[in-house]
């Protein structure tokens, strides 16, 4: 693999800087707020223009490797690195000024994830981690915990932007609740899986994800010791990512599935 370490830094370096532009603009009245796969799937200025910031700093420090960002930054690159970019993930609460959002950036090392950085602004928060090297928070090691059984364990989830896809989630979630000890929804999915990492929450599901969503947050939970995977135990994917600590992911996957299907087809 390329030097895991050097991508790390790059990645901590442009995270950090992207979240003092998300501070200077969050209290700014906004001049662009568009929509995108709904009318409650919102897109502003901010967005893009973090996202041309971390682009430009990689074509001027690494030209020859490939991006894929949320804005619509796409390029193949050459290096076998590709970078994955959420300039800003919960535009909503960012507009909304609800303290979860946060920047995301991984890389992919030919075709692998190997380097996930997430920025937390409002908490002052740069959770980070490299294939094999750990994860980490502000320099504390992150090491999920032996969870609770399944019915003591604090879910994280989000929904979809999509009225029909959500009213779907919300019947899966009404099968699983009585099982659970409870539900956390923050609305930024890099944020839960930094958060599964950190203990915060014990488990986390999400449909209709990007690999952008979650490319960072897998990096960073994987190397807390959780599995990250689809309902089969695979690796996650646009359809679902299901994230939680070895012991519990297996029983959480497979509740998870009997409330899917209860649920009726996505």
């Amino acid at each position: 693999m390329s030097d895991l370490d050097s991508l790390l830094r790059f990645a901590v370096d442009a995270a950090e800087g992207a979240s003092r532009l998300l501070e200077a603009g969050l209290h700014e009245v906004r001049t662009l707020v568009e929509h995108k796969s709904s009318s409650t799937d919102m897109v502003t200025e901010v967005d893009r223009a973090v996202e041309a910031y971390i682009v430009d700093r990689l074509r001027a420090e690494r030209p020859d490797d490939g991006v894929l960002g949320e804005e619509g930054s796409s390029s193949p690159g050459t290096s076998g690195v590709r970078w994955l970019i959420d300039p800003l993930d919960g535009t909503t609460n960012y507009l909304y000024e609800f303290p979860a959002f946060t920047v995301s950036i991984a890389a992919e090392v030919d075709g692998v994830l190997a380097v996930g950085v997430v920025r937390d602004p409002s908490h002052d928060e740069t959770f980070h981690a490299s294939r094999h090297g750990g994860a980490w928070c502000n320099g504390r090691r992150l090491q999920v915990e032996a969870p609770p059984v399944l019915a003591s364990a604090l879910v994280a989830t989000g929904f979809s932007y999509v009225p029909a896809c959500r009213t779907r989630q919300a019947t899966v979630l009404a099968h699983l609740l009585g099982d659970i000890r409870d539900i956390r929804r923050a609305g930024a999915a890099s944020l839960d899986l930094c958060w599964v990492a950190a203990g915060r929450v014990d488990a986390f599901y999400e449909r209709g994800l990007q690999p952008w969503d979650y490319a960072a947050g897998t990096v960073i939970a994987s190397e807390a010791g959780a599995e990250v995977t689809d309902l089969d135990g695979r690796p996650p994917s646009t359809d679902i990512v299901v994230a939680a600590a070895r012991p519990l992911a297996d029983a959480f996957r497979s509740r998870l599935a009997e409330a899917e299907a209860a649920a009726g087809p996505p």
